[in-house]
């Protein structure tokens, strides 16, 4: 492996942790607007038999949760460790899985936390390595 690192590449990990961070922000925007008035979002026709139908409230929660675990992972990206970047990798799975299942809900932004997710995912695991503590 080339030992040079690519100033393309770190900037799509820079891009990665303020993703992670706006990805963050987003779920716990969405998670806040369900605890807060339970009736903002409704369960649409796609979602009629729906296996992961909760209340939705308990989706409130469940995003709320996500969204600071995800704000503190991509702060935490900065540093640059390995195992570090796995656990990102991993919650931003758990994020897209989490949109994934909050479509019936509100399918554009379920999409757009899919999208950014998989950005996340692709920028960490392609040019996350080029970030290390030196």
């Amino acid at each position: 492996m080339d030992s040079d690192r690519s100033s393309w590449a770190v900037g799509w990990t820079y891009f990665a942790a303020f993703m992670m961070i706006m990805l963050g922000i987003w779920h716990a925007i969405a998670g806040l607007s369900a605890i807060i008035k339970d009736n903002v979002y409704t369960l649409g026709q796609l979602g009629d038999g729906y296996f992961l139908k909760f209340n939705v409230t308990t989706w409130g929660w469940i995003h709320l949760a996500l969204g600071v675990l995800v704000v503190f992972a991509g702060v935490g990206l900065f540093a640059g460790t390995v195992w570090a970047r796995t656990i990102r990798v991993i919650l931003a799975i758990v994020s897209g899985l989490a949109a994934f299942a909050w479509l019936p809900y509100y399918p554009v932004w379920g999409i757009l936390l899919i999208a950014v997710a998989v950005a996340v995912i692709w920028a960490l695991t392609v040019h996350g390595r080029d970030v290390t503590m030196e």
